[in-house]
């Protein structure tokens, strides 16, 4: 059947590339990584949701209704300001945010503080998974460094302008300029590198995310690519459902196991009407007595005086 325009819009889609997908309005993929870590719901205040490690040194805040969606930080202790800040915007699919929360999660359970270690002196550390998948280095301001993917919709900016390469920020981006359409992950200086390299690796992984088309900003949805997932198909009206058909089969095995019974019973039954009876039978017809009167005219001989 054919889907008329707003029908199509509510119907799901596999959008690649990922980073043009939005954020899909739930967070759930980003926090799936740390789903047994304290969960912390504020009513008061921007702040919704503030995931914590169980020693409260990494945070990882939700703002559902501010433009910059999601707050991460780590310190040394539970109490200091933190060492480094990412914030990724309202536009940021959560599929790329989870490739740093998966990171911090594999960090902490390491016990290693890897994800207070300092940055590495290498830029190209934190991009690497870009070059891999084909990004490239393109011209950029003097203090700058900027990687771009293929389709030049995506990339990198590494700005050293202001406070030189020891207190630069990182900044990977998505889509056209504009409110609802630019999707951005700033990390400040400090943030270790594999943490800026997981999320890059996540922003550049091919695989397609699922959306509605609806949720495709009408000046990106020319820049991706839709395959509909595939819908549920009905049950015709009376057909069986799986529910049924396994209710049908146990139904079905108990009757087989009660009529196997009742047929043992009949079986046992015949039995003991035709063999013990005939048994029986055949004793009494061998030790009864004749006892029928003669026939009258057929008199027999008489003795001789």
């Amino acid at each position: 059947m054919p889907y008329t325009s707003e029908e199509e819009r509510w119907r799901e889609y596999h959008v690649t590339p990922r980073y043009l997908a939005g954020s899909g309005t739930i967070g759930d993929p980003g926090f799936a990584p740390v789903a047994d870590w304290p969960h912390h719901h504020l009513d008061d205040g921007d702040c919704q949701l503030v995931v914590t490690s169980p020693d409260h040194r990494i945070r990882i805040g939700w703002f559902g209704d501010d433009y910059d969606l999601w707050k991460i930080s780590a310190a040394g202790d539970p109490v200091s300001a933190p060492r480094w800040t990412a914030i990724a915007n309202q536009n940021t699919p959560s599929e790329i945010v989870a490739g740093l929360t998966s990171a911090l999660a594999r960090d902490y359970a390491d016990g290693n503080n890897r994800f207070l270690a300092n940055s590495s002196m290498h830029w190209t550390d934190g991009v690497q998974p870009l070059f891999d998948a084909g990004w490239t280095r393109s011209a950029a301001e003097r203090g700058t460094v900027e990687i771009v993917a293929p389709d030049g919709h995506a990339g990198v900016l590494i700005d050293n302008r202001l406070y030189g390469a020891a207190n630069g920020t990182w900044t990977l981006w998505a889509g056209p300029r504009g409110w609802g359409t630019r999707a951005e992950i700033v990390f400040t200086a400090r943030t270790p590198s594999h943490l800026i390299s997981a999320t890059a690796a996540a922003m550049a992984d091919p695989s397609p995310v699922v959306r509605l088309r609806r949720q495709i900003h009408r000046d990106v949805e020319h820049l991706v690519s839709f395959a509909p997932v595939a819908p549920n198909v009905p049950a015709a009206e009376g057909a069986p459902t799986p529910l049924d058909a396994r209710r049908a089969a146990v139904t079905a095995a108990v009757a087989r196991a009660a009529h196997a019974q009742q047929a043992d019973l009949r079986v046992r039954a015949a039995h003991s009407r035709t063999t013990t009876p005939a048994a029986r039978a055949g004793v009494a017809t061998a030790v009864r007595p004749n006892t029928t009167a003669p026939t009258v005219g057929h008199s027999q001989p008489r003795p001789r005086r």
